[in-house]
């Protein structure tokens, strides 16, 4: 195996004149989190220059885009994407929910670190002053969130907190406190025994009940927030789902699910896209990219360590 030096060497090499593309897609996209922050370290140390500098200076457009974001050690990555996301805030925009629901209760830990560290600002603040009403009401709790990680429940909650689900949906309080506070506060486990507790007594999932009113977009973002804790892997193969089949492919958010998904569940995620399209996930990003980005995705979606 090649010592980190030696790969720092190789990619001191394929920046500058003649970019090897090829060597960075072979170098990054087939190395974990773990190694690719060596690799960096040692990239600064040997030629006094971050490697994502380096990088920025020699790649463009969604190539770019998606080696700089593997590049970024995952808290940083998270940092990164949440302040983009605060800057371009729209109702629409789910990165938050997808950070703050997806990632474990120390991961967010790092990231809030991160994001301080970087914009010498909490994520809380930034998140509180581009949002406003019900969306800060739900997203600053969600970002400032540290969950029980546990699997252990309580089911006599699950049932009482199912009920108050159903009560407060059924008169349209969507926004209310109980709801915030049961999606921004359970562990994941307690949760979908609520959920699951919901379902056995009224008959419906909550996300179909919350479809009421699809125009609704804090009830989009709401729903995003519950499939984000209770299974993650089918919001991220509807993203990509979305992304691939829409009229004109939606890069950014291909490369956002697949850079930060690809050492976390992306088998699955394939597994969830080819039940659901019929067709493979390597074979849908063929036919929608090209060149070196698409080489870089198929990489990612195969990951393979070294």
């Amino acid at each position: 195996m090649l010592t980190s030096l030696a790969i720092c060497m190789l990619l001191n090499v394929c920046v500058g004149w003649g970019t090897n593309e090829d060597l960075i897609i072979s170098i990054l996209g087939r190395r974990n989190a773990s190694q690719r922050k060596l690799i960096r370290q040692c990239y600064a140390e040997t030629y006094g220059e971050d490697l994502l500098k380096a990088l920025d200076k020699e790649l463009s457009n969604d190539f770019e885009r998606v080696v700089l974001l593997l590049a970024l050690d995952p808290p940083e990555r998270d940092a990164y994407l949440a302040n983009e996301a605060t800057k371009k805030w729209t109702a629409s925009n789910r990165i938050l929910v997808e950070i703050a629901c997806t990632r474990s209760p120390k991961d967010m830990i790092l990231a809030r670190e991160a994001y301080h560290a970087r914009f010498k600002k909490s994520l809380e603040e930034d998140v509180a002053y581009h949002t406003k009403g019900d969306f800060r009401k739900l997203l600053v709790p969600l970002v400032s969130s540290y969950r029980y990680s546990g699997d252990d429940v309580n089911l006599h909650l699950a049932k009482s907190e199912a009920k108050i689900l159903r009560e407060k949906i059924t008169a349209k309080e969507y926004s209310c406190d109980d709801i915030i506070r049961i999606l921004t506060t359970r562990s994941r486990a307690q949760i979908n025994a609520t959920l699951n507790q919901y379902k056995n007594e009224f008959g419906n999932d909550v996300n179909k009940d919350l479809k009421e009113d699809p125009k609704d977009e804090f009830l989009t973002l709401l729903r995003a927030a519950v499939k984000c804790l209770v299974y993650p892997e089918k919001y991220f193969e509807k993203v990509l789902r979305l992304a691939i089949n829409k009229l004109g492919t939606d890069e950014g958010a291909l490369t956002r699910v697949v850079a930060t998904r690809a050492e976390v569940d992306m088998q699955t995620i394939k597994e969830i896209y080819e039940k659901r399209n019929s067709v493979p996930l390597d074979k849908a990003i063929c036919k929608d990219t090209h060149g070196d980005y698409e080489k870089m995705l198929l990489t990612l979606i195969g990951h393979v360590e070294e």
